[in-house]
């Protein structure tokens, strides 16, 4: 035990680069922490302080006050962080971003604040937007408040068609026992800027309500603060629509429609449920394969700095948009300063009001906040470093998500590589391999029906992979027979909805220093005269290589050719051989445009026309998408393309690539109850590109030789223990799943 231990600190302290670049690593880290509940207090209590703003508590009912909708870090400019993190100077002052509604006036608006410096914040200024527009007010996401509102105000309006619903569903939404309904709200919320209108489809309230639609939607009007004055602009029940609440029961009374009557509710059907069902050959009384770390941890996780085999790198989790990884670096040389998610979108199609209504934008209902507990054993093994996450978020204190983050070192049972050396006469020369061990950083994102698994993979060869897997309840309508145009019937009444997903992500690279180009390489075929054989040519393929100088001609279409390599590199560095070091973004995607150019919400989600784009760094540039884009994509706070327009040189500057991923869902029967995550994952690679000198899991003491040994009997070399001690834990699968103010 004692030689493993001693072992590993080689194997650690081999891979890194100088003391002084992992203490400054180390030191700077804290610069992207997320906020901790006492600066959450801090900052709200210091805004409540100031009178001029007027602040009333969130949670009061009250639609037109001043409240407080977020709070997050502010992250520092990058000139600033890298002072620290190069050069171990002290660190910039934490500050807070900080979103006010501010409903209580002539005139509501959503104004940001910076706020800082933390922990003890005494001072405010406005944040602006690139743009300079101004956030509208309807373009607000919907608080808990306004939710309560609405749910009374389907109350109200649904108890004239009681008798309707009871009929034709068996469920109402009064007085309902054990026979209620609920809903789902559509958005965007209308069809043009300033609108706030929204279509709300009925539900059972089962277990696995999302596939159970009845048939009834309604469009309700609710941009008056005043939610006396809100109104029903349509209706639509079984396939037909009305223009408010009172013709459709006239209609109905009048059996003036096509009335609905959905088969009698089965308590025994499992359709929507968790609850296994028919039979299964595997042993029911042993547990399957679990991950074990033999002789412990080999990773070390302080605060929020990650090092494993040579890697280092900071993380947080902005409750805006997700996870975000910083100042990653591979033998204490910085590859990217960051990495983060920025959206994740979903648009549907349909025959029912609500799903050809359907364009969710995650980052609208704050998806970075729905990250809840995660269950050992499931959501990640047994044996994972679990972290609990703050927010603050449609809120009046910070609110903590336990073990809702989780570190942990897997073989993925498949070698990293291998070689077996035949000498062709039934034996060998020599075996070598070696065990594929990645580090993995795991949080989710519930936003609703869908939940999206974000995972980081830092592979001991220099690899770094980010994946999404898409698992959940898919969002369903009601079926009508032209409903099979956008999807497939997947239950008596239900249609599942095809849809896309795509995955936006910013990728700063900074490749031995902030210095970088990028190119593409291609292959074309070239057929020249065999030099060996005049009379014969030779057809092989030639690389070709091709500069990309501006942010033009670095931003790809979907829908067009993409070059097979995608090349970042230093022109200023080069590797022992004389190439310049670089690394590359692989594609693991099937994503394709979801709206035509320039068609109505596609505005607001300009970043989707590319599966790649590369543009300079600006910290005025610093997200591609923002919480106001999902009510209002028409004339969006924050346009991508706004990014492309100066057309910059990207030729030795500090850049940034910004990819988007994704893929086309066409639910089918074997999404029920849940879509399940094989197949279901894209994402992409960073790979280094001659940036070492050789493979860098070289470093691993992992490998394993075998040679043939005199007398027939095999020569085995090893660095690591031959045997692996106690396996499994004896700790009781225990899972909470609460999260509460503190």
């Amino acid at each position: 035990m004692l030689f493993f231990c001693l072992l590993l600190a080689v194997v650690i302290n081999a891979s890194a680069a100088s003391p002084r670049s992992r203490e400054w690593a180390h030191h700077g880290a804290s610069i992207f922490a997320d906020l901790t509940a006492q600066e959450m207090h801090a900052v709200r209590d210091y805004l409540s302080s100031c009178k001029e703003l007027g602040l009333s508590p969130a949670k009061g009912k009250e639609l037109k006050k001043n409240s407080i909708l977020l709070i997050e870090l502010q992250l520092p400019r990058k000139e600033q962080a890298l002072r620290a993190l190069d050069q171990g100077r002290a660190k910039p002052p934490r500050q807070a971003r900080v979103v006010v509604q501010f409903g209580r006036q002539l005139q509501p608006n959503i104004t940001e604040y910076i706020v800082g410096p933390l922990p003890f914040p005494n001072s405010y200024q406005v944040r602006t937007f690139r743009s300079n527009r101004p956030i509208k007010f309807e373009s607000r996401p919907i608080s808990m408040v306004e939710y309560a509102h609405l749910d009374a105000m389907l109350k109200k309006i649904t108890a004239k068609v009681h008798r309707l619903l009871e009929e034709s569903t068996g469920f109402t939404f009064n007085n309902c026992t054990d026979r209620c309904l609920t809903f789902s709200d559509i958005a965007p919320r209308g069809l043009a800027s300033g609108e706030r209108r929204t279509w709300i489809m009925l539900q059972k309230f089962v277990e696995g309500y999302f596939i159970h639609p009845v048939g009834f939607e309604v469009l309700i009007n609710h941009r008056d603060l005043d939610p006396e004055n809100w109104t029903v602009e349509k209706v639509w029940y079984n396939g037909q629509y009305f223009d408010s609440m009172d013709e459709l029961v006239e209609r109905y009374d009048n059996g003036d429609l096509l009335k609905l009557r959905l088969p009698e509710h089965d308590q025994q059907d499992l359709y929507s449920t968790y609850i296994p069902r028919g039979h299964s050959n595997t042993p029911t009384d042993i547990h399957g394969p679990k991950l074990v770390e033999p002789q412990g941890r080999r990773y070390r996780v302080e605060g929020n700095f990650v090092e494993y085999a040579g890697w280092s790198f900071a993380y947080r989790v902005r409750s805006s948009a997700g996870i975000q990884i910083f100042d990653l670096r591979f033998n204490g040389e910085r590859i990217a300063y960051e990495i983060s998610l920025q959206e994740a979108i979903a648009f549907y199609a349909g025959h029912t009001p609500a799903a050809m209504q359907t364009k969710y934008i995650d980052a609208g209902w704050a998806m970075g906040t729905v990250t809840y507990e995660l269950a050992p054993g499931i959501d990640c093994p047994e044996i994972a470093t679990f972290l609990d996450l703050h927010h603050y978020y449609d809120t009046d204190k910070p609110v903590k998500h336990k073990n809702a983050l989780c570190i942990f070192e897997m073989t993925t049972a498949m070698p990293l590589r291998r070689h077996f050396n035949s000498n062709f006469h039934g034996g060998y020369n020599f075996f070598g391999g070696l065990e594929n061990h990645v580090l993995v950083i795991r949080t989710t994102s519930t936003v609703y029906n869908y939940d999206y698994i974000w995972d980081f993979y830092f592979y001991q060869n220099g690899v770094m992979e980010s994946r999404v897997s898409a698992t959940g309840y898919i969002h369903a309508t009601f079926f009508t027979q032209e409903g099979l145009h956008y999807g497939n019937k997947v239950y008596s009444y239900v249609l599942g909805n095809l849809h896309t997903h795509l995955i936006h992500y910013k990728v700063d690279l900074d490749i031995s220093g902030r210095e970088n180009s990028f190119e593409t390489m291609s292959l074309k075929f070239e057929n020249f005269t065999n030099p060996w054989s005049p009379d014969h040519t030779i057809v092989q393929s030639r690389l070709v290589r091709t500069q990309r100088p501006t942010e033009r001609s670095a931003a790809f279409r979907f829908g067009k050719k993409m070059p097979r390599y995608l090349h970042f590199y230093n022109p200023n560095e080069s590797n022992k051989w004389g190439h310049k070091k670089g690394y590359r973004i692989q594609f693991n995607s099937h994503a394709h445009s979801v709206l035509p150019r320039g068609c109505q919400e596609e505005n607001g989600i300009s970043w989707s026309r590319y599966p790649l784009a590369v543009t300079r760094h600006k910290d005025s540039e610093a997200t591609s998408s923002s919480i106001y884009t999902q009510n209002d994509p028409w004339e969006p706070v924050v346009s991508f393309e706004d990014y492309l327009r100066n057309n910059e040189d990207i030729v030795n500057q500090d850049l940034v690539a910004w990819v988007t991923v994704g893929f086309l869902h066409i639910p089918h029967s074997e999404d029920i109850p849940n879509t399940a995550t094989p197949g279901n994952a894209v994402g992409f690679f960073l790979r280094p590109f001659n940036f070492f000198n050789e493979d860098p899991s070289l470093l691993s003491r992992n490998t394993v030789i075998v040679r043939p040994g005199k007398e027939g009997k095999p020569e085995v070399q090893r660095w690591t223990p031959e045997t692996v001690g106690h396996c499994v834990s004896d700790k009781p699968f225990f899972y909470n799943g609460t999260y509460v103010g503190i």
